[in-house]
């Protein structure tokens, strides 16, 4: 079982690390690739070493590769930004992916109304 205090110590360096790289990436980013991004959430490995972030992005599929590649080529730069802005001494590797379960619920309620209507 984990510490108590060391779970909420995870807890604030996810969110963290969630604001301060959607504030990186909103706000300070100009590659061209990268469209309306939106950071939803952090997961921190176990040793911390690695911390995947769930982006979503607006517009099609083409549009969220190229925003994809686009996140991954700056996340150097997203790195820096994030030890010093935080002052962290050792900060993650960021790995970025999709994250699509706002499609995925909107595709569940679709069908779901569609279930409700045959019943009828």
């Amino acid at each position: 079982m984990e510490n108590r205090a060391l779970k909420y110590q995870r807890e604030r360096r996810r969110e963290a690390l969630r604001e301060e790289i959607a504030t990186v990436v909103e706000g300070e980013l100009e590659d061209p690739r990268i469209g309306l991004v939106t950071v939803n959430e952090v997961q921190l490995a176990p040793d911390g070493k690695i911390a995947r972030v769930f982006v979503q992005v607006d517009g099609d599929d083409d549009e969220a590769l190229e925003s994809l590649k686009g996140l991954q080529a700056s996340a150097g730069y997203i790195k820096h930004q994030v030890v010093t802005n935080l002052g962290l001494r050792h900060s993650p590797e960021l790995v970025f992916v999709l994250d699509r379960s706002q499609q995925y619920s909107s595709r569940i309620d679709e069908l779901l109304t569609r279930v409700k209507k045959r019943k009828r």
